[in-house]
């Protein structure tokens, strides 16, 4: 694990409840439920996410181990599809990227003792319903 401490992060109540609830139903059952968890129990939790934050269903431009992906939605499981942009909040990368700002990076351990590493680069404001 690096050495790195974690950013703050920052998400509304409705989708803290609604991913903490989500998270533990998928314990056991998605590779991310349990970061999902961590990163929920260390939200702060706030009425109004500033425009700079991504939350559900934003979109976000950020760097994955050093690769760059563009105008990705950040979606709850039922509506992903990682090929057409939309990353499930139930996958590591979709827990990371949860209540991250622009220009924040976390970093989480992977298989292999790799470490991973994930920059916000811009949050583009969020998708229709």
């Amino acid at each position: 694990m690096s050495t790195q401490s974690k950013p703050d992060i920052l998400i509304n109540q409705d989708d803290h409840e609604e991913l903490i609830e989500l998270a533990l139903k998928a314990i056991g059952r998605s590779p991310g439920a349990a970061l999902l968890l961590q990163e929920m129990e260390r939200a702060k939790v706030v009425s109004d996410v500033p425009p700079n934050v991504l939350g559900m269903n934003g979109a976000v431009d950020f760097e994955y181990d050093g690769r760059r992906y563009e105008d990705y939605h950040l979606v709850y499981p039922n509506c992903a599809d990682f090929a057409n942009g939309r990353i499930s909040v139930l996958t590591p990368v979709g827990a990371a990227l949860i209540g991250l700002a622009e220009g924040q990076t976390m970093w989480w351990p992977g298989d292999q003792r790799a470490v991973h590493r994930l920059t916000v680069l811009k949050v583009n404001g969020a998708a229709p319903h």
